[in-house]
């Protein structure tokens, strides 16, 4: 395990967010996979700070309103949405509402966004040429 960062990050270290909660094991991977690269990450929880509409419209954007819902969630289910045709405009008013329905964790490299586990898009952003 590689020694704890600063806070800072320096010039050379690419300015990435992560958005997602404590208790969430895929956060948490997230986090550990750019701690042990030694990349300084800016961690949102979204169970202290709710995503702002313009942020989560970004991700909305790149990969679409579906794509962000977690279907295999607690939340999801006990809602019933599986059951329910939703338009993209509905899918984000329920994803602003409740921040357990994201797919986490939400993670953004300058314009590029991705929504869950995606290791190799995450290694492919840190060998781009600075």
């Amino acid at each position: 395990m590689p020694p704890p960062l600063g806070k800072v990050p320096t010039k050379k270290m690419p300015n990435i967010q992560v958005f997602g909660t404590e208790d969430s094991s895929a956060t948490r991977n997230a986090l550990r996979f750019f701690r042990e690269r030694r990349i300084v990450v800016s961690f949102v929880d979204l169970r202290k700070k709710a995503i702002a509409s313009g942020e989560l419209r970004r991700f909305t954007d790149k990969l679409g309103a579906a794509a962000l819902m977690d279907t295999e969630s607690r939340p999801y289910k006990e809602q019933g949405l599986q059951y329910l045709a939703a338009d993209p405009a509905g899918i984000i008013s329920r994803l602003l509402a409740n921040a357990q329905l994201l797919k986490l964790p939400l993670v953004r490299y300058g314009d590029d966004v991705t929504a869950g586990k995606a290791e190799d898009i995450w290694k492919a952003w840190l060998a781009r040429p600075k």
